[in-house]
């Protein structure tokens, strides 16, 4: 077996494909850069004439070298693809080792860069993917309900992850609702759940302007989007205006028509607004272009999410899309992908280490990417909005470490 497994790693290494049985083969005169990086590896085809009794391979000699070396490994790679198949995530049959190119510092077993692929949840792996977790940070539409229906077994699963002392916390980038306003979601679903245990987007929102002293200012907050912002802009006491009560404003658009800002606003605040409207659009595009200093926040970038069981719907992709195509400013990012939610969660719990945190979620460009990039383990599941064959993408830069159905696979 370590025969076999050594031709293997041989074939990969010159460039032939264990997948296709396609062989790249270095041209006879290779820059001198390539050829200098090459030498810095263990078990690399260019040698250099400073090895012990070997002269040194040049144009004469290099190309008929390797393609004799390529022509031996065929056999290899015959043997590579008979070794057996796994399946991909969408079941469909491929070689049994697959690998993606690694973001960061390749493991100090490859030299080569590269890791295998996400690795599907099962019975055997499960209980060593747990033992390595401490605390839990879970996303929740699509991974705990889909719209106002609790996803099947899930409470069970939370239970089971209480009970073997796991920590865990819900974050989401839906900023409709308050903490309050998703405690009362949460216990109408039945599920026990402590407050301090949640955060949203819309908490993010205003934790970034108490952080960032904006009451201090003496500016006030306009805000497109719903109730739950300006609750929690409540909490800290920044005074804000808009959402709910602009819900049904037009504004005059015959002649001299105009829209009256108030030059005060020093934010505006862009959040999931199911009663957005261009009177919202056009007022707040007034204080973000017109009142210097005026801060452009979004509370988060999803292009779907979940209002019922039945279908995607646009998300606040759209709306904060709306104000970059009219301010021509990108806006201050506060839910996931972006860290200030794990560093708070850091300072406020005294977190020692990332490594044994898992950020599970269905969206692979913001609740997987919050894991990758912030150096948590993360957890991929298919309850939501990402697909399977999604995973296969080979332009994907942030895989996750794990995937699964949904959270009941923890305990198969």
């Amino acid at each position: 077996m370590q025969r076999f497994s050594n031709l293997c790693g041989f074939a990969g290494a010159i460039g032939l494909s264990t997948t296709t049985g396609r062989a790249f083969i270095l041209p006879a005169t290779v820059p001198a850069s390539a050829s200098s990086r090459a030498t810095d590896h263990r078990g690399s085809l260019r040698r250099t004439a400073t090895d012990a009794g070997a002269p040194s391979f040049g144009r004469d000699n290099a190309a008929p070298l390797l393609v004799g070396t390529a022509l031996a490994a065929t056999a290899a790679v015959a043997a590579c693809r008979r070794a057996g198949a796994s399946r991909t995530a969408s079941g469909a049959s491929r070689p049994a080792r697959v690998v993606r190119q690694v973001v960061g510092e390749p493991s100090p077993a490859n030299q080569f860069g590269f890791r295998e692929g996400p690795t599907k949840l099962s019975a055997e792996n499960t209980k060593s993917f747990l033992d390595g977790i401490d605390i839990f940070i879970f996303d929740c539409d699509g991974v705990i309900w889909r719209g106002d229906s609790l996803i099947p077994g899930v409470d069970k699963t939370l239970e089971k992850l209480r009970q073997a002392g796991k920590k865990f916390f819900f974050v989401t980038n839906n900023s409709t609702k308050s903490r309050k306003g998703y405690k009362s979601k949460f216990d109408g679903l039945g599920l026990d759940v402590n407050p301090d245990e949640i955060f949203s987007s819309s908490f993010a929102a205003a934790a970034y302007m108490e952080q960032t002293k904006f009451k201090e200012t003496g500016k006030k907050v306009y805000v497109i989007g719903e109730k739950g912002i300006g609750e929690e802009l409540d909490l800290v006491g920044v005074p804000w205006f808009g959402a709910e009560a602009d819900a049904d404003k037009q504004p005059f658009m015959g002649s001299g028509g105009k829209v009256d800002h108030d030059p005060d606003v020093g934010a505006v605040i862009v959040g999931f607004d199911r009663n957005v409207n261009y009177y919202k659009i056009q007022y707040g595009q007034l204080c973000i272009n017109e009142n210097p200093g005026c801060q452009f926040i979004a509370t988060n970038l999803d292009e779907v999410t979940h209002l019922t069981d039945a279908q995607e719907w646009a998300g606040n992709g759209s709306m904060v899309g709306a104000m970059k195509g009219c301010t021509g400013k990108q806006p201050t990012l506060v839910g996931k992908p972006d860290p200030f939610m794990i560093k708070y969660l850091e300072e406020k719990y005294g977190i020692p280490s990332r490594k044994k945190i898992c950020m599970v979620g269905d969206r692979l460009n913001t609740d997987i990417r919050f894991g990758v990039e912030n150096g948590l383990q993360s957890c991929l599941v298919f309850s939501g909005v990402t697909k399977p064959e999604q995973l296969e993408d080979p332009n994907l830069t942030a895989p996750p470490d794990v995937y699964a159905n949904d959270i009941n696979d923890f305990f198969p």
